[in-house]
């Protein structure tokens, strides 16, 4: 034992044993403390010391702090330790924790074992935080010695404190590059404990494993991406793992399984259309150089199909990881997942779309779903207009289903029963029978809209050999018949050709097969010789066989012949015509079917990037018309302005002269009624209340006047007054009317209709009745009103009236009186009443006009708002789509990167 380790067990008081091995430890001190007490010059620190121990051991604390206080040789600091831990044992924690802070010692032992009481101490004490940072400076201090990293281990793994643990793992398994520790880690890692640390804090260890372990390396790797991979930092991961991969001497001599598989679970994560282009092009290149590097055997065509394809989208990966792609790529192992992989791309490209709003159409879905259906050949036949086509499939349908001319697709597949569906771009319609399919097939394509048939038929021949038959137009020249077969080219597995054997193979059917080749260059072409039987020598017949089939030969070296005529026997030549397909049709077609969807595919990215640019100038080509139709609607609500204010102008001015007629008249004719009053005036008169008879009198003329003359007359003229307005109304109706269909005709649906209120000349109608129906006046004031000259009069007819002699005069003075009295004032008050209710109707007018013409202008304001709101959202989208196209061009960048990886894999 060493003298260190004395010291740390308190034993060192055994080096006085090893004489007097037999006697008590503390007899034996004594004595030596006696005997070295008789020297000169005593050294009885050491002596000391080792009773302390002595006395620590027995528990008498008291009397070993009073020995190892009056140390101060080289063991004082030791004895300054020894002191604390006593202090310790009596729970006088304070005064234990001064002490040992307070011992200065060079040797590493000593510090490391005051830190460990220390963190005894703090531990005991509950403070947490003091224990961290001294047990972290212990392992700093001094890592190698006994248990200190395992004692740290511990605490911390009891307390979670992860990161301290973590720290622990990482920077012992880089110091001792024990896997013991890279397995600590990888449990803390796999339990999530490493959430709040970089990517880079890892780096050293991984560097570290990699050439003590590849698969502790690997373990710990996998635990990493998969701990980053849904985290904020997940890109960092990356571009710092991939950094330091690039660096590393990893390659494919060890067999990196879960490795291998992480790559590309991440690759197709990135690639989904999640991220812009952008955010990948510092990631992806690196990621894909490594995963190549690595690769095991199973992703090794992955891998390599990834790298070439996002170099040749975007270029710039080092040529030697390209060469080694290829060189890879080329040793690999057949790709057999092609068409679910292409699938899956094409459901992904449906999704996305779909959230945009840019369906991809029915009759590509269908298309898609009959490429999954790898049960049935699709066969697809194709010939010039006369070939007979539509007659062979005739026969092998068993009635006459197609007419001569076949104006579109139409696919027929063994079904228990018949069904028809017609298939467009924007809709799958289901038909009743056999006779609405032919109805609907022979008007197809009248509307422009390209529509394919998708047939269910009870067709023994169809099911037994698992055939589906692709009927297509007459193929003549470059015209729509011709590109719709290019088309569907890619839905069939083999093309079946139809010569007239009368014909021969002419000009315009090798144009047509030298496009089919073109456009399908790896489907194989086969031929049928129809209309034999037109041929009535038999050697003749024989002879053109051979030669069309010689000179088809020259052409399609692959393509294979079959004589047929629908007049021939049925049985015999149907079984045939099975033998024939059974030898020319290959059965496997999940490459060709592979292939296919890629390249429906490539049309449904090429469709969607037209569509953008579409979509653009659709959205700038609507917000110029709606700012025209702003503009024009504008300068309508202008008009209907012009025409209420011309209108307005018109229907009062007429009115105000009929009212300006009728008062003229009035205060015309009404002084004359009321002097006419005077012949109501005698000799024998009751001058006392002549005055009184007179004013009711007059009331009563005026009133049976204005009854029976002047109502009845202005009546007429309101009523002729209503019928002109009438007119000029409906005049303004018609013109509304008219511009309404104009702006009709520009929206192309009945979306404004300027609708006018005429219960307004109701309202005037009921007006005029109730103006004219009668006068309610009350009585005015003419003759009992308070001036010179009726108080006068009335005076002397109350004082002379009486008196015979004086009647004569008064009769004079009376009749004078009404004949020259100015009746201005109260004809004025006559005429006002009178006038009143058809000055109100008149201030009204106005307001009712306004009333005529309210619905006009609500509809036109309302459109202009419409168009406003319309203007500003296609404004704002516009603005979106040109600020940010990346949102719209990289998902299809990234679709199209897919496709080309698929395209190379299937090429492997």
């Amino acid at each position: 034992m060493t003298i260190e380790q004395q010291l740390i067990d308190k034993s060192y008081y055994e080096m006085f044993m090893e004489v007097n091995s037999g006697e008590q430890p503390a007899q034996v001190l004594g004595e030596a403390y006696f005997l070295e007490q008789k020297k000169e010059i005593p050294e009885l620190s050491v002596i000391r010391f080792a009773q302390g121990e002595i006395y620590f051991h027995h528990k008498d604390y008291e009397a070993a702090i009073f020995k190892w206080e009056n140390i101060h040789n080289e063991l004082g600091e030791w004895a300054k330790k020894n002191t604390a831990d006593a202090y310790m044992e009596l729970e006088l924690h304070a005064t234990a924790e001064e002490i040992y802070k307070a011992i200065r010692t060079e040797s590493l032992v000593l510090q490391t074992e005051v830190l460990l009481q220390l963190f005894s101490l703090y531990v005991h004490q509950g403070k947490l935080d003091k224990a961290v940072q001294t047990i972290k400076e212990a392992v700093l201090l001094n890592p190698d010695y006994p248990d200190v990293t395992e004692l740290a281990r511990a605490f911390f793994e009891k307390h979670q404190d992860w990161g301290n643990a973590i720290e622990l793992a990482v920077n012992e398994g880089v110091r001792t590059s024990s896997l013991k520790w890279f397995e600590v880690l990888n449990g803390y890692i796999d339990q999530g404990a490493a959430r709040k640390l970089e990517p880079v804090y890892f780096l050293d260890a991984l560097k570290t494993v990699l050439y003590k372990d590849e698969s502790r390396f690997e373990k710990l790797s996998v635990s990493l991406w998969q701990h980053y991979q849904n985290q904020s930092s997940s890109h960092q991961w990356l571009k710092d793992f991939n950094g330091m991969m690039l660096e590393l001497e990893a390659d494919r001599s060890y067999a990196w399984h879960e490795l291998s598989a992480m790559y590309r679970e991440t690759y197709l994560q990135l690639i989904t259309g999640n991220y812009y282009v952008k955010e990948l092009t510092p990631l992806v290149p690196e990621l894909l150089v490594n995963w190549v590097r690595i690769t095991d055997s199973a992703n090794a065509v992955h891998a390599s199909a990834a790298l070439l394809a996002w170099n040749k989208l975007f270029a710039g990966i080092d040529s030697d990881a390209v060469a080694d792609a290829e060189n890879l790529i080329e040793r690999s192992s057949l790709y057999n997942g092609g068409l679910e992989d292409s699938c899956k791309l094409f459901m992904d490209i449906k999704k996305w779309a779909l959230k945009n709003d840019l369906p991809l159409g029915q009759r590509l879905e269908w298309i898609v779903e009959e490429l999954l259906d790898l049960d049935n050949s699709h066969v697809l036949v194709a010939g010039r207009p006369g070939s007979g086509k539509s007659a062979f499939i005739n026969y092998v349908l068993g009635k006459p289903v197609l007419g001569e001319d076949t104006s579109s697709i139409s696919m027929f597949k063994a079904g228990e029963d018949a069904a028809f569906s017609e298939v467009t771009d924007s809709r799958l319609i289901m038909m009743k029978d056999l006779p609405q399919y032919q109805e609907n097939e022979a008007a197809a394509g009248l509307e422009g809209e390209k529509v394919a048939f998708n047939c269910r038929v009870p067709v023994p021949f169809l099911q037994e050999n698992r055939i589906a038959l692709i009927d297509t137009p007459g193929v003549k020249g470059s015209g729509r018949a011709s590109g719709e077969l290019v088309h569907y080219l890619p839905l069939a597995d083999s093309i079946l050709y139809v010569i007239n054997a009368a014909e021969g193979l002419v000009e315009e059917d090798l144009l047509v097969l030298e496009r089919i080749r073109e456009s399908a260059p790896f489907k194989k072409v086969h031929f049928l010789l129809n209309k034999v039987d037109a041929i009535h020598d038999q050697r003749e017949a024989e002879r053109l066989v051979d030669e069309i089939s010689a000179q088809i030969q020259s052409y399609f070296p692959q393509g294979k012949v079959f004589a047929f005529s629908s007049h021939y026997g049925s049985r015999e030549q149907l079984a045939d015509l099975a033998g024939f397909f059974d030898d020319s049709l290959s059965r496997d077609w999940y490459e060709l079917r592979t292939q296919s969807m890629l390249i429906y595919i490539q049309r449904a990215l090429s469709y969607l990037l037209d569509k953008r640019v579409e979509v653009e100038n659709s959205l700038q080509e609507d917000i110029r018309w709606n700012e025209e139709m702003v503009t024009k609607l504008n300068g309508a609500i202008n008009q209907l302005s012009d025409i209420e204010e011309e209108k307005t102008r018109t229907i009062t001015k007429s009115y105000q002269s009929i009212k300006d007629r009728m008062r003229k008249k009035l205060e015309e004719e009404i002084p004359g009624i009321l002097r006419g009053t005077s012949e109501l005036v005698t000799e024998d008169s009751d001058f006392r209340k002549i005055h009184l008879e007179l004013n009711d009198a007059m009331n009563e003329r005026v009133e049976q006047y204005l009854e029976n003359s002047v109502l009845p007359e202005f009546y007429g003229s309101i009523q002729k007054w209503i019928a002109l307005t009438t007119e000029e109304f409906n005049h303004s109706q018609a013109y509304l009317y008219e511009m309404g269909e104009g702006f009709n005709e520009l929206y192309g649906e009945e979306k404004i209709r300027l609708e006018c209120d005429f219960k307004v000349l109701d309202d005037w109608r009921r007006d005029a009745d109730r103006m004219t129906s009668g006068v309610r006046m009350e009585k005015v004031n003419i003759l009992l009103r308070f001036t010179p000259s009726q108080f006068l009069l009335k005076s002397a007819g109350k004082l002379f009236g009486s008196i015979p002699q004086n009647k004569g005069m008064l009769y004079n003075r009376y009749k004078q009186f009404l004949e020259n009295e100015d009746y201005s004032e109260s004809v004025n008050a006559i005429v006002s009443k009178f006038m009143q209710q058809f000055e109100l109707f008149e201030k009204a007018l106005e307001r009712d006009i306004k009333i005529f013409f309210r619905n006009p202008f609500s509809v036109l304001n309302m459109t202009v708002e419409e168009t406003l709101n319309i203007i500003e959202a296609n404004g704002v989208a516009l603005s979106k789509m040109k600020e940010n196209p990346e949102a719209y061009r990289d998902p299809i960048t990234l679709f199209e990167l897919r496709k080309l990886q698929y395209e190379r894999m299937v090429r492997a």
